[in-house]
């Protein structure tokens, strides 16, 4: 908690902090342009060559107006129309939650699609990045992304995971895929990756050019929690997460009745981000027989704390025998942004010296100047999914 305290005050020292991260309107450059992710027809926000975000909403009777990207909020000026308008520092590249603040009240703005991410539909503004061809919207064949009801009998509710199919998935009646599955991060859902993370795109692009094995992507929630037995006796206890079991005992054999797959652990690979790779890394070493590819971005069994692992205790013991591992693990990888806040680098860097010193194979990658951040795992499922099952097809 420390940690994450004096990483948000370092922020605010450089910004200015809350009511003072204002920017000098005689350095800023007037080519901005509507945000890629904008409602249709809306000029606002916009975004400029130094990545600064230009925000407007008409509220004639507000006293104050900020715009909130990150935590750090900046005043906004209201004009004799009532429309208030103001100006970001510059951010980073990539994509980023955003909201106004209307005299204390944190709103969505009305210019910009809403997106799931930080526990709430909010906005979003995309900043260009350099490298940001390889999740682009291009003519190449594109695959399908669809929504999957289902529901379970461990959640006693139900539930969506959303699944992509390869563009050649219904001409190559005959052919079965292999299967990623893939997690969301902490206060996010199901939508994250193909929303936000653009997944979809990302392999469209890879299947296109050759660089990736044609394959489906599971998404799911993983939020589950366990049904209680009696609801008001259960009122006061903690939620027991059973997305473990969800995921094993009904979301796979779901996939693999429904859709065509491989259905054989050296045609599944796991990964997540965040929360999602703390996740995916415990249902990887408990269940080696059904998945033998791994991705961990941003995250990994010992996020985002441990500093120091046991190997003798760690995950009861699993990754104490590296040779077994390494011939049952076709793809152990992990990424991460050089830009994350303290705790990360931290515990991914025990977990690396940990697979070190039991000789465990693995892969690692940096994402340059990018952190906690939706670019950062885009370019990690980039890189992630080129290595895929390209062994077993």
């Amino acid at each position: 908690m420390k940690q994450y305290l004096i990483v948000i005050l370092w922020m605010l020292i450089l910004s200015g902090g809350e009511g003072f991260a204002q920017t000098n309107p005689t350095s800023i450059i007037e080519d901005f342009k509507p945000s890629s992710v904008n409602q249709p027809q809306k000029l606002f926000p916009k975004v400029n060559s130094q990545r600064r975000v230009r925000a407007s909403i008409a509220a004639p009777d507000a006293k104050k107006v900020q715009l909130d990207i990150g935590g750090i909020k900046y005043d906004m000026k209201k004009d004799e129309n009532g429309v208030w308008m103001g100006e970001s520092n510059p951010q980073d590249e990539g994509f980023h939650y955003y909201q106004l603040n209307i005299d204390g009240a944190s709103v969505p703005d009305p210019g910009s699609l809403y997106f799931y991410g930080a526990g709430r539909w909010g906005s979003g503004i995309e900043i260009p990045s350099g490298d940001q061809d390889f999740f682009a919207l291009k003519n190449v064949p594109h695959g399908l992304v669809s929504e999957n009801i289902y529901f379970s009998k461990l959640t006693n509710s139900f539930r969506r995971c959303f699944v992509y199919t390869p563009n050649e998935y219904n001409e190559n009646t005959k052919t079965r895929y292999p299967v990623l599955y893939l997690q969301h991060g902490s206060l996010e859902d199901e939508t994250g990756w193909s929303s936000q993370g653009k997944a979809n795109l990302i392999l469209d692009n890879l299947i296109a050019s050759k660089q990736a094995v044609p394959m489906i992507i599971v998404m799911d929630n993983g939020y589950a929690y366990k049904a209680p037995n009696n609801e008001a006796a259960d009122n006061n206890k903690q939620q027991e997460s059973v997305f473990e079991d969800v995921l094993i005992t009904e979301v796979i054999p779901m996939i693999d009745a429904k859709f065509r797959t491989i259905p054989k652990r050296e045609s599944r690979a796991i990964a997540g981000l965040s929360m999602g790779a703390n996740q995916t890394m415990r249902i990887m070493m408990n269940h080696l027989d059904t998945f033998s590819y791994y991705g961990g971005f941003s995250g990994t069994a010992n996020y985002p704390s441990s500093e120091v692992i046991d190997v003798s205790s760690f995950l009861d013991g699993k990754f104490k025998d590296g040779t077994a591992l390494n011939k049952q693990i076709k793809l152990f990888w992990l990424g991460l942004g050089t830009k994350e806040p303290v705790p990360f680098p931290k515990s991914i860097g025990a977990f690396r010296k940990m697979l070190e010193q039991q000789r465990i194979k693995y892969e690692y990658y940096e994402s340059p100047e990018t952190a906690h951040e939706w670019l950062t795992w885009r370019r990690c499922l980039h890189q992630f999914v080129a290595k895929l099952f390209k062994s077993t097809i």
